[in-house]
């Protein structure tokens, strides 16, 4: 699996949910979109890549507060 790839397109789901004022309410929807709609496999690939890289990079910060924050919910089956 292209992992950049998987980055680009978390940080593309990120940029839509940005401009939301309510900012816990955008992480939880980049976690719940990401969830729903990525292949656990996709899922598991992108937190196996962030896991060996120092913090949350590559990712913009909404998105790496989104994966931190909302990590369970991204390990688990939809």
């Amino acid at each position: 699996m292209n992992v950049d790839k998987l980055i680009r397109m978390a940080n593309q789901i990120g940029s839509f949910f940005e401009a939301m004022p309510d900012r816990p309410q955008a992480l939880q929807d980049i976690a719940l979109h990401i969830q729903r709609s990525w292949d656990p496999r996709m899922r598991a690939a992108l937190l196996a890549e962030l896991d060996s890289r120092p913090g949350t990079e590559g990712l913009t910060p909404i998105v790496g507060e989104a994966v931190r924050t909302h990590r369970k919910s991204l390990e688990g089956s939809p």
